[in-house]
């Protein structure tokens, strides 16, 4: 069960990207102090709500955790269930993959010369508390798949946007587009914002 005392770790995490979004506009730059933050968040497993980690047997689950009033970025967590897997696809913005629990697999894409998709290099492995990086200027197309099929992995995923409301595109094997908008599996936010309990306490 959740303690719910330790959301304190989630709301830190909101406040440090905020900053970091504040003084830095060289993506680079955003990306390598936004990785080490994400690392400190998803080294602990204690702050998740339960409401916003569950599965479905019928695909992955997209969980908004936190969308900036500017919508400069979104927090996500993905809820893999075994063997789930997502269509080849592209963000259109950077984004920052950190796995809490379990283990995924990354396979990205490339163009060829006469314009088909071919994977690009190995699949990449996450593990716990390790954090990769996407954009349109590093690479952005890839396909992700939970390691395991006989349990579940959940990773938090950070965006430069309001990921759900991004017109974004899932790529067939001649590399043509489909477009789609994500939107998100909840329909409520965590209440992250009431500290009446954690102020009580001594």
């Amino acid at each position: 069960m959740t303690d719910p005392l330790r959301l304190d770790r989630l709301r830190q995490f909101i406040d440090e990207l905020a900053s970091l979004l504040d003084r830095e506009t060289d993506e680079a730059a955003l990306l390598d102090d936004g990785q080490r933050l994400l690392q400190q968040l998803v080294a602990h497993d204690d702050w998740l709500p339960p409401e916003l980690a569950q599965p479905s047997p019928e695909r992955y689950q997209q969980y908004l955790l936190h969308c900036d009033s500017r919508q400069r970025f979104s927090i996500v967590s993905f809820v893999w269930g075994p063997g789930q897997t997502t269509p080849v696809h592209d963000h259109r913005v950077w984004g920052l993959i950190g796995m809490l629990r379990g283990a995924e697999y990354a396979q990205g894409f490339a163009r060829s010369e006469h314009g088909a998709l071919l994977p690009s290099g190995s699949p990449v492995r996450l593990e716990r508390g390790q954090v990769e990086a996407v954009s349109p200027r590093i690479g952005d197309i890839h396909q992700v798949s939970n390691a395991f099929d006989d349990q579940v992995s959940i990773s938090i995923h950070v965006y430069g946007a309001n990921i759900g409301a991004v017109r974004r595109a899932v790529y067939l094997a001649d590399g043509s587009e489909k477009p789609f908008i994500s939107g998100y599996s909840n329909t409520q936010l965590p209440n992250l914002w009431d500290l009446s309990k954690e102020n009580l306490a001594p």
